[in-house]
């Protein structure tokens, strides 16, 4: 262990817990943790997927000044700065292990790491809707928008399915670890 990172050098010299020591013990706080991100760092990743496909398929039509265009990129900043960080977290708790510190140690590092580009997209997705909003503001307001929300609803079954498999996963690793 004389080569490794400070983080695998924390870890060997913890306390030997089945999840980060920051839970202190709390089975229930680990669960909810890990189900919830894992379930948003697989909706945004979706989410962003779909953005993308968004932006490709209407790339010839769509100005990149078009309020449509501007909705996708801000999207898109926003979900892969989500997707950035709680795939992080979930990677550190998805494979917590004490007796592996030089494993566990990579993915607190790397988490760090993707700290970074997920705040440079959220900032920019945050950018983009203010440098925009002088121009956005005037353009929703100019006539009401069809948008029936509850019309959408079951648009959120294969969300709430990842949510529902998340949580079961999660309890199944956190009871049997």
């Amino acid at each position: 262990m004389a080569n490794s990172s400070f983080a695998a050098q924390a870890v060997a010299k913890g306390p030997m817990t089945a999840a980060p020591p920051s839970f202190d013990g709390h089975g229930w706080l680990v669960v909810l943790n890990l189900a919830a991100a894992t379930f948003a760092c697989v909706v945004a990743i979706m989410f962003a997927v779909d953005a993308v496909r968004g932006i490709v398929r209407n790339w010839g039509r769509d100005r990149p000044s078009h309020p449509v265009s501007i909705w996708r990129y801000a999207g898109l900043c926003f979900a892969l700065g989500i997707g950035m960080t709680r795939g992080g977290t979930a990677l550190v708790l998805w494979n917590w292990n004490p007796r592996d510190p030089a494993g566990t140690g990579w993915c607190l590092t790397f988490q760090r790491f993707l700290d970074i580009p997920a705040m440079c997209f959220g900032i920019l997705g945050l950018g983009i809707l203010y440098l925009t909003s002088r121009g956005m503001v005037p353009q929703l307001r100019r006539r009401p928008l069809p948008i029936q929300l509850w019309a959408s609803l079951p648009m959120l079954r294969r969300p709430a399915g990842i949510a529902l498999l998340s949580l079961i996963a999660a309890i199944g690793v956190v009871s049997t670890r």
